[in-house]
């Protein structure tokens, strides 16, 4: 636990906890009364509100639209299935400005609804539930699937001998397996759409606001950083107590499962049931994440000759100080530095929560680690300016200093999607190793490794997507001449004229097919057939 430890508390408390007090204290003097002031008014409260429930209603539809994915993906096997899978995680990767922008073009005035049926959804509710479920879809899929396709089907099977149907079979024996699963991944729903930025700004207008939103606004427009310094502390106050019962809620669910080899658990659909399932998997996907990216290609291609393509390759006008094409190797080269520090801090933090011995403190630092999910990117990216700017740790003309942002975002996912599997881990097991004369560091190597191997790479996938697309706190701390592709597309998207918003979808089609090809990638080594454990 030391090094997890030593990572968040430099890189995240530090920041966080100086970004507050430039904001609390004048004078040497701290405001406290300003807290009050601020939440009793009433815009606030209305933002507080429309921010609480609309995480709500974005996690359960999205886990209603995703669960069923989740059981194809890890119980049926059909032509195409690894591309598929690559394609539905491209959207979580994307900027939020970016697919707000997609469903723009959908939802919105002149866009594909607008044409054929004369219907607008922009500026509603609806468009922002939407856009949630386009963008989070993946995270479902990936942390219920991965434990999924690993249960045992055999004890589902000897329930349906013994009389009971499959609906009760599921109820009793998977159900309650994917508990934890199917918690983590609600958890990160609601930690995403609950701190929602871009989305929100771009398809509610301004009769929508969250708490991101609203410390963004009140921190770049107001410049009333007492005010932004309060919502961040009532947005941490109130992340923090959502992971805490949810930390307390899993661990009670949490038991020994039996695992077996994701490869041979997958089977081609059998029976009406099952078609019907993929076929309707297969149809949500098609209008929910796959329509979207093609409106985002296609919008890349109305130039003749493609024109915006070719045009990424010079900086043109001057909005860059090196071609936008160049913002590619970068955001390659961070994104697996920052998969690296992610998946070393994060699989550490795993490990030793995993452990059916941990104390409380150690059992306290997993709700701990999901914090930089729920905390604002605008408050960690300022606070990385202000706190880490002189010795010890003067880092801001370091290199290093965006893939630690962009670890903090993929550590929790580490540890969210290879903490199940570790905790299922028959700990017999482990203790016949070491009664064999094993030492610790080859029980987990021949016991722990070949069964959380595939989660392992899982979470790495993760990682390196996540880092990809991080744009809050990159925005800040990104150097000029180093933009990252999230940042070139937010700064070109942010200036007028054709020619930039088409790069800027060009630049987004060309984030879209590196992450489709880093997954494709993945999942053919996660694939490869080792045998059953």
């Amino acid at each position: 636990m030391a090094l997890p430890v030593a990572f968040f508390a430099v890189f995240f408390a530090w920041p966080v906890a100086a970004i507050v007090a430039r904001g609390l204290k004048t004078d040497g003097s701290w405001h406290l009364g300003r807290i009050a002031d601020v939440v009793t008014q009433p815009d606030i409260r209305h933002v507080l509100w429309f921010t609480t429930w609309q995480a709500l209603a974005s996690t359960a539809l999205t886990l209603l639209l995703a669960l069923p994915a989740a059981y194809v993906f890890a119980r049926l096997d059909f032509p195409g299935k690894q591309v598929l899978r690559a394609v539905v995680t491209v959207p979580f990767v994307l900027p939020t400005v970016v697919v707000g922008t997609a469903f723009l073009a959908l939802v919105g005035h002149g866009g594909l609804l607008d044409e054929l049926w004369g219907v607008r959804l922009d500026t509603t509710v609806w468009a922002i539930l939407l856009a949630h479920v386009f963008f989070n879809h993946a995270v479902v899929v990936r942390t219920v699937g991965g434990l999924w396709a690993q249960l045992d089907p055999r004890q589902e099977q000897a329930a349906r001998m013994l009389g009971a149907s499959p609906l009760r079979a599921w109820r009793k024996i998977t159900l309650p397996a994917l508990a934890p699963a199917v918690a983590a991944a609600a958890l990160m729903v609601f930690l995403f759409t609950f701190t929602s930025f871009g989305v929100v700004q771009i398809l509610g207008g301004p009769a929508f606001s969250t708490l991101e939103v609203e410390i963004y606004r009140e921190t770049s427009e107001v410049f009333d950083l007492a005010t932004a310094a309060v919502l961040t502390l009532v947005q941490f106050a109130a992340v923090g107590a959502i992971l805490v019962v949810h930390a307390w809620t899993v661990r009670r669910r949490e038991s020994a499962l039996r695992l077996v080899d994701a490869s041979v658990t997958a089977r081609r659909p059998r029976g009406a049931g099952q078609w019907t399932v993929l076929a309707g998997v297969l149809l949500t996907i098609a209008l929910l994440v796959v329509l979207p990216l093609v409106v985002l290609v296609r919008r890349s291609l109305d130039a003749p000759g493609l024109g915006y393509y070719r045009a990424l390759a010079t900086s043109g006008d001057g909005t860059f100080l090196v071609a936008p094409l160049h913002a590619v190797w970068t955001s390659l080269e961070y994104a697996a530095a920052a998969t690296a520090i992610a998946v070393l801090v994060g699989g550490l933090a795993a490990a030793a929560l995993a452990r059916r011995d941990a104390g409380r403190l150690v059992r306290g630092f997993d709700a701990l680690l999901m914090l930089p999910l729920g905390v604002s990117a605008v408050t960690v990216g300022f606070g990385f300016l202000i706190a880490l700017d002189e010795p010890p740790l003067d880092l801001r003309e370091s290199w290093i200093l965006v893939p630690l942002a962009q670890a903090l975002v993929g550590a929790p996912f580490v540890v969210r999607t290879m903490l199940p599997v570790l905790r299922a881990v028959d700990g017999r097991l482990r203790e016949a190793a070491a009664v064999l004369g094993a030492s610790p560091w080859r029980v987990w190597r021949e016991v722990d490794l070949p069964m959380v191997r595939r989660a392992l790479l899982v979470a790495a996938g993760f990682a390196f997507a996540v880092s990809l697309g991080e744009f809050g706190a990159t925005v800040f701390i990104a150097r000029p001449d180093d933009p990252t592709l999230p940042v070139a597309v937010a700064r070109l998207l942010s200036r007028p004229g054709d020619l930039n918003y088409g790069q800027a979808m060009a630049l987004s089609t060309i984030l879209m097919v590196v992450c489709a090809a880093a997954l494709l990638v993945l999942e053919r080594l996660r694939t490869d057939r080792t045998g059953e454990f």
